[in-house]
C-alpha cells in the first residue's frame, strides 16, 4: 500500500535534529520491508492556527512511501515519544500499482521543488472560479476532474467562511461524494496545522 506521511517538528531544531527523523521513517521502511518513493522538505512554515501551547510555526516533512500497516503502527509509536515531533499525518494514497502515477500527480504550493496546485492547470474561465460555479448548482470537481487535497489548499479554501465553517453541498453545488472528499481534506489540513479550525486562515510560508 502506499502511504504519505506528513510530520511537523519543532521549528527550531537544526538540520542534524530534523536530519535524525527523516533517518527514522527510512529505517522503519526498511525494516518493515518498506520502500520510501519520495522525500521531500518543505522547511518552516506558520501554522494556520497556534496551537495550544502557543507554537506558531512548525517544520513540515513530507514522504510518500510503499509501507503496510504494521510500519505505521511502529512510526506513529516512535513519534508519540519523540519529544521533537509536535504532529503527525498519514494518509492511504493508493495501491501498489498506482506508484508511478502517485508519485507523477505529486504537488504541493509548500513545496520548494515540487510547487504548485494541482488548480494550475484550468483555464482561465468561469471553472476557475468555484463560488461562481456553484450558481450553476454543478460539482466544480466533477466538472474540472479534480479532488480536493488536504495538501493543496487552492482545492478547498473556497468552500471555508470566515469562521472556519465549511460550506455545505446545497450552496456550493458540490456533489455528495465530492463534499465527502472535502470535508476530509479539510479535516486533515486541520489536523496538521495547514488549515484553522476557528477561522478561513492558512499556514503561510515565511516570506
Amino acid at each position: 500500500m502506499i502511504y504519505e506521511l506528513s510530520l511537523v517538528t519543532k521549528a527550531d531544531l537544526n538540520e542534524d535534529a530534523v536530519a535524525s527523523i527523516k533517518k527514522i521513517v527510512h529505517d522503519v521502511a526498511s525494516a518493515y520491508e518498506g520502500e520510501i518513493l519520495l522525500e521531500d522538505d518543505w522547511g518552516r512554515i506558520t501554522l494556520a492556527q497556534p496551537t495550544s501551547n502557543g507554537t506558531k510555526a512548525g517544520h513540515f516533512v513530507y514522504f510518500l512511501l510503499k509501507a503496510n500497516n504494521t510500519a505505521n503502527v511502529e512510526l506513529a509509536r516512535r513519534f508519540r515519544i519523540n519529544e521533537d515531533v509536535m504532529r503527525s499525518l498519514v494518509v492511504k494514497k493508493g495501491e501498489d500499482d498506482e506508484q508511478e502515477a502517485v508519485v507523477k500527480a505529486y504537488k504541493t504550493p509548500f513545496s520548494k521543488n515540487y510547487n504548485g496546485s494541482i488548480t494550475d492547470e484550468l483555464k482561465e474561465n468561469e471553472g476557475d472560479n468555484p463560488k461562481r460555479f456553484a450558481r450553476r448548482k454543478a460539482c466544480w470537481f466533477k466538472s474540472n476532474n479534480i479532488a480536493a487535497d488536504w495538501k493543496d489548499p487552492e482545492t478547498y479554501r473556497w468552500l471555508v467562511n470566515e469562521f472556519g465553517k465549511i460550506s455545505p453541498a446545497r450552496i456550493s453545488g458540490v456533489s455528495r461524494k465530492h463534499q465527502r472528499i472535502a470535508t476530509t481534506a479539510i479535516k486533515r489540513a486541520r489536523q496538521i496545522g495547514i488549515a484553522s479550525y476557528v477561522s478561513g486562515r492558512l499556514a503561510e510560508l515565511p516570506r
